[in-house]
């Protein structure tokens, strides 16, 4: 299945300019987002102490947020809804001996006035903790682009691994400026995202890369942005069908997966969006900006087909006994 005509070249490398200054708006709003209103820890990164109450009719948040604050160890607590009206949310920034460990029974005892209810879950995390999988959570994502730019070096020309790593931070990027934009809580399950995000982003990069070496190795083209043009408009239709039923499949679970299950799913549909937009008019501008030559490139295909076959004919001579 074609949405686009096999023959037909669509001319991406033209408007490259201003796709790249479209990009860079979104980058730099992103990072100033991400540094004047930052990003909201959950308590897997902030630590801290998270119940979660159900109510058989509507929740009566003022009340309790009322008698929460008259309480020492939930003053200042959070009271958020989740999903629904008759489910909330309770945040305490503290995870100290203040909070005994039979948690469910003290909020029991603290909001029996407020109605009939069920403790669904209770999560506590230690300031420690939380920094720790801060630390980590930063390492994992610092090491993957590191491996994943080993990977493509080793791959590609250096050029390409350079292009394929700066799209990833530019689609990562714009994912971590709506997460904080909307005020969606960071915690391990953002995290998760984040890194699949780049798997999915490179995925679709490494194939037309793929394509455009394809290109330069079997074509006549000495111009670097007709090749690119040519082999971004062969795979463009693999790579709507991709990111259309990866989309439909993350669409499904952020509306009907349930509050739990909605920032993952978010981070992931900006992903997904932001990784098919940069994998189309993004990744492959990168690397025409780089400067990336072909008839070098061709020069050094030459110099490693005849090294090749050099090794071969010595191997040859060696078997028969000559060398």
């Amino acid at each position: 299945m074609e949405f686009f005509k096999g023959d037909k070249i669509y001319n991406f490398m033209g408007k490259r300019l201003p796709f790249l200054g479209f990009s860079t708006i979104l980058v730099v709003t992103s990072i100033v987002l991400l540094l004047t209103k930052g990003v909201n820890f959950g308590i897997d990164f902030a630590g801290g102490t998270l119940v979660q109450v159900k109510y058989e009719k509507a929740a009566p948040i003022d009340k309790i947020r009322d008698i929460l604050n008259k309480t020492k160890e939930y003053k200042n607590s959070s009271i958020t809804k989740f999903g629904s009206d008759d489910e909330i949310i309770i945040r305490v920034t503290t995870s100290t001996n203040s909070v005994s460990s039979d948690l469910s029974d003290e909020i029991r005892n603290v909001l029996k006035g407020t109605g009939n209810f069920e403790i669904r879950r209770v999560d506590i995390v230690g300031p420690k903790v939380g920094g720790e999988l801060r630390e980590k959570g930063l390492m994992a994502f610092v090491l993957s682009l590191i491996v994943i730019m080993i990977y493509v070096s080793f791959r590609f020309e250096w050029r390409f691994a350079l292009a394929s790593i700066l799209a990833l931070v530019h689609d990562v990027t714009i994912a971590l400026g709506a997460v904080s934009l909307f005020g969606i809580e960071v915690n391990l399950d953002i995290l998760a995202a984040v890194l699949t995000l780049l798997g999915y982003s490179l995925n679709d990069t490494i194939i037309v890369f793929d394509r455009i070496r394809e290109g330069v190795q079997t074509s006549k083209e000495s111009d670097l942005s007709k090749v690119v043009n040519e082999s971004v408009s062969r795979t463009l239709s693999r790579t709507t069908l991709t990111s259309l039923t990866t989309f439909f499949v993350v669409a499904t679970l952020y509306f009907f997966g349930g509050e739990i299950i909605n920032g993952f799913a978010f981070t992931l549909l900006v992903g997904i969006i932001v990784g098919t937009y940069s994998s189309i008019f993004i990744a492959a501008s990168f690397l025409v900006q780089l400067k990336f030559s072909i008839e070098d490139f061709r020069t050094k295909e030459v110099e490693k087909i005849k090294k090749q076959k050099e090794k071969e004919k010595m191997r040859a001579m060696f078997e028969q006994g000559t060398v």
